[in-house]
């Protein structure tokens, strides 16, 4: 009889540590992105489907980057990936001073397209870097439990953007001067964490992507002739993330506008509450990694789906608050999505699971284009009725949580 699986190992918390941080340093990175399309609405002259443009550069970036990102660490390392990572978040928080100073959209999208580069490497690299971090039977809960970290990180995001971007708007202002400074300190602190990490000694992991004896303790490949895409379950976690970070992207992007149009609130408010919002993800994440103890991933997966479904069509009725409070509920319910869909898609591919992580963060490229069709639906039709758009996406998520997750052999 097997005994029961450990979260991780000793000689994995000081590694297992600083992975939990990246993910919270990303969750800082999108969140903030949100802050800057309504920013640049006011002071570049933006209409909603125009500044869809900066979650465009960040989730394309995920979509280039993803593969070269995987062939990187499959190669190098983990460690080598992170700093990969660090160093491509570093610079293009940099170019965030030249492109301010040019007052050029098109060049922020360039210095947001580096930066979503960046991210997409740690993101590839630090999902199976968790994995492999003990037993492959615990390694949904420790995959949601370092992605808590990133709600952290995305309740941070928007905390920062209010303060230093929104908190100084002034109608008619075109000063990009608060944006410079703020990704000029950004730049510097990933630029720090990255030489630090670089004289850090990461223990050497055991591998779990290697086929043992155990089946029942490791991430064992029980279809060594198929090829990848062969694995039904793999493709589907492809197809759901796309619209899962689609529907997360739209929601996102317009939290603010909606607060401000429906709502009332001034842009910095509705700002604040963006924190909330995200507190509710993280609230989400911790209540979903409990449940994932007596439910199963998938089954939770699709349930939370479907509630969010509800919460999406009555977001869209405008009933003042109860349609506000739906909104902040679609976090909560989205919190353990991203996660769970990654570690579902990751089941049994033995050594392909790296290359798996590679495409299933490409899958991420769904948050580039939903904002311009959420956006283009708020211009034309308002912002409460776009929010009918992401009840596709979660249509996706269900059906892959209620049936198309399960390993085929």
């Amino acid at each position: 009889m097997l005994k029961k699986a450990a979260f991780t190992e000793k000689k994995y918390l000081i590694t297992l540590v600083f992975v939990t941080s990246l993910f919270m340093l990303w969750g800082i990175a999108i969140t903030m992105a949100d802050v800057l399309n309504k920013h640049f609405q006011h002071v570049l002259s933006l209409n909603k489907s125009q500044s869809g443009f900066v979650q465009f550069a960040i989730f394309g970036a995920y979509f280039v980057m993803g593969v070269p990102a995987g062939l990187f660490m499959k190669r190098f390392g983990y460690k080598n990936g992170v700093l990969l990572g660090l160093s491509l978040f570093s610079a293009g928080a940099f170019l965030f001073v030249p492109a301010a100073n040019a007052s050029s959209f098109a060049f922020f999208g360039l210095a947001l397209f580096i930066v979503g580069c960046g991210l997409s490497t740690l993101e590839t690299v630090a999902h199976p870097f968790v994995a492999s971090l003990g037993d492959q039977r615990t390694s949904d809960q420790r995959i949601n439990f370092a992605q808590s970290f990133n709600a952290v990180g995305a309740m941070l995001g928007p905390l920062i953007g209010s303060y230093f971007l929104l908190r100084t708007n002034v109608p008619g202002s075109t000063d990009l001067t608060s944006v410079k400074i703020l990704y000029l300190v950004i730049g510097s602190v990933i630029a720090l964490i990255a030489l630090s990490f670089s004289f850090v000694k990461v223990p050497a992991t055991t591998d779990p992507h290697v086929v043992v004896a155990d089946e029942a303790a490791v991430n064992i490949d029980t279809a060594p002739d198929k090829k990848l895409f062969d694995h039904k379950h793999f493709v589907w976690a492809v197809i759901a993330q796309f619209f899962n970070v689609a529907a997360q992207s739209g929601t996102w992007a317009f939290f603010i506008n909606y607060g401000h149009e429906k709502m009332g609130f001034t842009d910095l408010k509705a700002g604040s509450y963006m924190v909330l919002f995200m507190g509710m993800m993280l609230t989400g994440r911790f209540v979903g990694t409990f449940l994932m103890r007596i439910i199963a991933p998938s089954k939770l997966l699709a349930t939370f789906a479907l509630c969010n479904i509800v919460m999406c069509i009555i977001v869209a009725q405008s009933f003042g608050w109860s349609s506000f409070i739906a909104l902040l509920m679609i976090n909560f319910f989205f919190s353990i999505m991203f996660p769970t869909i990654f570690s579902l898609g990751l089941k049994n591919l033995g050594v392909r699971t790296q290359q798996a992580s590679s495409f299933i963060s490409m899958g991420v490229v769904g948050g580039a284009f939903f904002p311009f069709l959420m956006g283009f639906a708020a211009d034309h039709y308002g912002t409460a009725h776009a929010y009918y758009l992401p009840i596709i996406c979660y249509v996706i998520i269900f059906l892959f949580g209620a049936k198309f997750y399960k390993v085929q052999h």
